[in-house]
């Protein structure tokens, strides 16, 4: 298995967000990591609510670390869980990814058992709404 440098930074970042996470309802920790036209690495983790509605997801979460510090060309996402299953990102998580990664943009799930996927924001969300949407400059494929 041969993980390019770049997507050993932002497991590593993804990884050490995940031990951060907030999630005492579910015990489903969610670590992520993005990466930004810039070449910085932020990181994100899930945080709960007793009012389970409220819960942020780590994607969005790492998302809304990179606009903080005025990215808003993300490259890549890493997910990283330590569950059995890799676990993609949700459908609300698909739809902020297609809001600030290129459709050709890379998103990786990955575990402690080093297995991992990656998607284009494309396959994870095909037709996804984005700002082209808003202008009418849509095409349905």
């Amino acid at each position: 298995m041969n993980i390019k440098e770049q997507w050993k930074t932002q497991i590593f970042a993804a990884k050490e967000a995940y031990a951060k996470a907030y999630a005492p309802y579910s015990k489903f920790q969610v670590g992520a990591a993005a990466l930004t036209e810039s070449g910085e690495v932020v990181s994100g983790c899930n945080v709960e609510n007793a009012s389970y509605g409220l819960t942020v997801c780590a994607e969005r979460n790492c998302i809304a670390q990179a606009i903080i510090k005025g990215e808003r060309n993300i490259q890549s996402v890493v997910v990283y869980t330590e569950q059995e299953v890799l676990t993609p990102p949700c459908g609300a998580c698909r739809q902020v990814i297609a809001e600030f990664l290129p459709e050709n943009g890379k998103v990786m799930s990955t575990n402690h058992l080093g297995e991992y996927k990656t998607w284009t924001v494309a396959e994870l969300l095909p037709n996804a709404f984005t700002p082209k949407s808003l202008l009418g400059d849509i095409e349905i494929k």
